[in-house]
């Protein structure tokens, strides 16, 4: 159950600050996706002006839309798809039918772009993979994301965000040294996968409006996977060197880590010398260790670290961070308060960005919406409009997107195209 009297006191979403034409308006995308990787790089479009056609089975739909927590007012429209799926439409579809594919067709047709994030096969299956979709619309950039590939030894593989962590040494990476590693409690794959996907559309699109000509566009979570092990990868290849877990602290910078003031812990990173140089000097007003010849130097204090640690907790475990926050944010120091997630939703830099909001409802009146981060002066993302209830929009797309007369449409539902 939704806690409706929370959200209502969440603030307004604000508009644009002036009129602004969408910079991807006139771009018609067919969704084809489910659960994170494909729904948020299709929103990424939908929140810029592409009108985003999410094509789901009738009655049951994507589903992710049960994943909790859910409303009773709201069937089949969980919190995690509402953040997935806002600014698009829905159109129920049954895929199985010869009249349902028909649908299709037609949508793919008038389409700019397909995006689909099935299993191996499944497309084909329905007659909808991309040489045949290439054939009815020449110009589709057709955008397949995949765990391993569309091709290869793998390819029939099924994956998940945390088997891409695991396999992609992602989770040997994180956690503390003395136990096995830890997976994030996010799913981050799913969610790079996904802004990967929404540069690639646009690569794509951006490559049409110079030939005229779409493409196979491919994105697969492992590919990205390997990616978000950083520059731990490039450090393996020239080295050897097996990345280590170190908890909370870094490999490559001193002293970075979580230490404990007198009412909260705190991050801190001390990327390069002159941080660490004004974070002993005019944070913890220790001039013999800011400048002493040997601490001075980042490499170093990595042999250090210990020594440097115990110093600084010390420290800091003496006033709480009311008093060490404007003197580290003064000094130059990067830090921040290690907060739970309701803090840092209703902390003031998110206040301070509009990040945190609500949007009308049609059933609920009001639900919670995170902005897109994406921030563009002239042509900014366009307001908000909650995530649409299975085939909520097909009437309507039937009959503005593809022109179907009400014959036609009356025909298609009497022969199963929309389900029951």
């Amino acid at each position: 159950m939704f806690d409706q009297s929370r959200i209502n006191e969440l603030p307004l979403q604000q508009g644009p600050a002036a009129p602004a034409t969408a910079v991807l308006e006139g771009v018609r995308v067919i969704d084809f996706t489910h659960f994170v990787a494909g729904p948020l790089a299709t929103m990424t479009l939908a929140d810029f002006g592409a009108d985003v056609i999410k094509v789901e089975a009738p009655n049951k739909g994507d589903d992710f839309r049960y994943y909790p927590p859910s409303d009773p007012e709201l069937p089949a429209q969980g919190a995690p798809y509402l953040w997935t799926n806002r600014n698009k439409r829905s159109l129920a579809l049954n895929m199985k039918s010869p009249e349902g594919l028909e649908v299709a067709k037609a949508l793919i047709e008038s389409a700019d772009v397909l995006v689909e994030n099935f299993s191996t096969g499944v497309m084909e299956r329905f007659g909808l993979d991309y040489e045949t979709c290439r054939k009815i619309n020449p110009r589709l950039i057709y955008c397949s994301v995949s765990a391993y590939g569309r091709t290869g030894p793998y390819a029939d593989r099924l994956g998940f965000d945390p088997i891409a962590q695991a396999e992609s040494g992602f989770i040997s990476m994180n956690g503390y040294s003395d136990r096995q590693g830890v997976r994030t409690g996010s799913a981050i794959m799913d969610i790079s996968t996904a802004m990967t996907a929404t540069n690639a559309i646009l690569l794509a699109l951006l490559a049409r409006q110079r030939d005229g000509k779409g493409q196979f566009v491919e994105v697969a979570l492992f590919d990205t996977a390997i990616l978000m092990t950083g520059f731990a990868a490039m450090q393996h290849l020239t080295t050897g060197h097996e990345p280590q877990r170190n908890g909370n602290t870094s490999p490559d910078t001193c002293p970075s880590g979580v230490f404990e003031c007198e009412d909260t812990p705190f991050y801190i990173n001390c990327g390069n010398d002159g941080i660490f140089v004004r974070l002993f000097e005019q944070v913890l007003e220790r001039p013999d260790i800011a400048h002493d010849p040997v601490l001075s130097k980042r490499a170093n204090r990595l042999q250090s670290r210990d020594m440097l640690f115990g110093l600084m907790q010390d420290a800091f475990s003496r006033h709480p961070w009311s008093y060490w926050q404007p003197k580290l944010r003064a000094a130059g120091v990067p830090s921040g308060q290690v907060r739970t997630l309701a803090e840092a939703l209703a902390s003031d830099e998110a206040r301070s960005r509009d990040l945190v909001t609500r949007i009308e409802h049609p059933v609920k009146g009001w639900i919670p919406n995170i902005a897109t981060p994406l921030r563009l002066a002239r042509t900014p993302a366009r307001p908000a409009r909650a995530a649409p209830a299975v085939g909520a929009d097909t009437q309507e797309i039937l009959a503005d997107v593809l022109h179907f007369d009400e014959a036609r449409i009356d025909a298609l539902r009497a022969a199963g195209a929309f389900g029951g």
